[in-house]
């Protein structure tokens, strides 16, 4: 009986095999452990991500419509849209609401153009930017209660450092925290020194990101400063500032630490932002179901006009 004829193959030392893997096989198993490791390795944050947000955001919904409180006992009684209905209709709400309103729009837009102006001369200068830049965004970086603090010793009305420079030069004491016209405004100059940089930011690097042969071709035509700055930097730089002036928006509607350091909602109620107003109707009066439905009219007011602002947005970006 006669040996078998070996194998042969196109290269020598290369031993051929008999019966090749299906090449489908191997692909499928391991596109499958792939997936699997996926699945594997992101689920403890999407779970995380479930329990920590969506969760709290889903019970409080169901809150909302009950008259549950964290002190009293017994089972929650189902109000469907009374908290609502209470809520919309009370003027006190409409005060606050009006409060963070003009809260809103006056911190953001002196924000807004100091910012701006800030980014646009440290923007033309060649040297030291880094260190401006740097010295600028100190007050970014603190924590909002140390800045809280710190405001409230400098404002206070009668051991102050600005009421004693004000003295020093002649001028009256102004009562910045007790007074029923300063202390919104005292408010809202201490979030601007704070969040200033947070735009200044932005737009600087907005103002770099602008290509320079634009300004070449402008110098070649002898075009004016104020024509460059009208035509170049602020048509290429608006949709970043508007992008910054939506995150602040955002932040200064739900306002709380600063207000709870400085004036606590007062004098009176002249400085209670929709915020504030929420904590106290949840940690002081104990209405758990009702803060629950302010809690989410808020959600619903910022989604509503977060999805306006960025239509305008699109818009402008498709002109």
């Amino acid at each position: 009986m006669s040996d078998p004829a070996p194998l042969t193959t196109d290269h020598p030392g290369q031993v051929a095999s008999a019966t090749p893997p299906a090449p489908g096989r191997s692909r499928r198993s391991r596109r499958l452990s792939d997936r699997g490791l996926a699945v594997a390795f992101t689920s403890p944050a999407l779970l995380l991500l479930l329990a920590m947000s969506v969760f709290p955001l889903l019970w409080a919904l169901y809150l909302s419509f009950t008259d549950y409180s964290a002190t009293r006992g017994g089972p929650a009684q189902f109000l469907w849209f009374e908290n609502y209905t209470a809520i919309l209709t009370s003027p006190q709400v409409h005060q606050r609401a009006l409060t963070t309103l003009v809260y809103v729009v006056g911190a953001v837009t002196l924000q807004t153009v100091l910012g701006f102006a800030i980014a646009y001369l440290i923007s033309r200068r060649t040297h030291g930017r880094g260190l401006l830049t740097t010295l600028f965004l100190v007050p970014m970086m603190l924590s909002p209660v140390v800045v809280g603090l710190f405001w409230r010793f400098m404002l206070d009305a009668q051991f102050g450092v600005i009421n004693s420079m004000l003295g020093s030069l002649g001028l009256g004491q102004v009562e910045w925290l007790t007074g029923q016209r300063t202390a919104l405004i005292s408010l809202i100059l201490v979030d601007t020194w704070q969040w200033t940089p947070f735009i200044m930011l932005i737009a600087l690097a907005g103002l770099t990101a602008v290509p320079t042969y634009l300004y070449e071709a402008a110098s070649i035509d002898r075009a004016s400063e104020w024509f460059r700055f009208r035509t170049i930097t602020l048509p290429l730089v608006w949709p970043l500032l508007l992008i910054a002036v939506l995150f602040r928006a955002i932040e200064a509607f739900r306002l709380f630490d600063l207000v709870y350091i400085l004036t606590s909602g007062g004098p009176g109620v002249s400085t209670e932002t929709l915020s504030f107003h929420v904590y106290k109707v949840a940690f002081l009066g104990f209405n758990t179901g009702t803060a629950s439905a302010y809690g989410i009219l808020m959600v619903l007011v910022v989604i509503v006009l977060t999805q306006l602002y960025l239509r305008y947005l699109n818009k402008l970006k498709e002109d």
